[in-house]
């Protein structure tokens, strides 16, 4: 079993940033996938960023340029900074572990005021 824990979501202004934090209660140095995932009232979850256990990401095209997702085995700990946040990021941001299955936390809501 492997539990995730997001933390770093709020409210924040448009152009804002957060730092969001996903820790992991296992070491995460051989966790092929880790990623970023949020979804707005009445949408969908979606994709926002990935990163493997080599370092190497990737991005949804939306956020692209303002958002790094980064990775901290040491500290068993996935980082997502967002920067120049805009009001369509407005949504609740979960963190998953894909290795045999998936694993998710519960969620942090990161809202962007206008």
């Amino acid at each position: 079993q492997v539990q995730l824990v997001e933390s770093g979501g709020g409210l924040v202004q448009t152009g804002g940033s957060l730092r969001l934090s996903c820790t992991v209660s296992r070491t995460i140095f051989t966790i092929n996938v880790l990623g970023w995932y949020r979804q707005a009232p009445g949408k969908q979850r979606e994709k926002v960023a990935h990163i493997t256990s080599g370092g190497s990401t990737n991005y949804a095209d939306s956020v692209k340029g303002r958002f790094t997702i980064s990775r901290d085995n040491a500290k068993n700990t996935m980082y997502l900074q967002m920067n120049s946040l805009k009001p369509e990021d407005k949504a609740v941001y979960y963190c998953a572990a894909h290795v045999w299955t998936d694993y998710w936390g519960q969620g942090t809501q990161v809202t962007v005021s206008s």
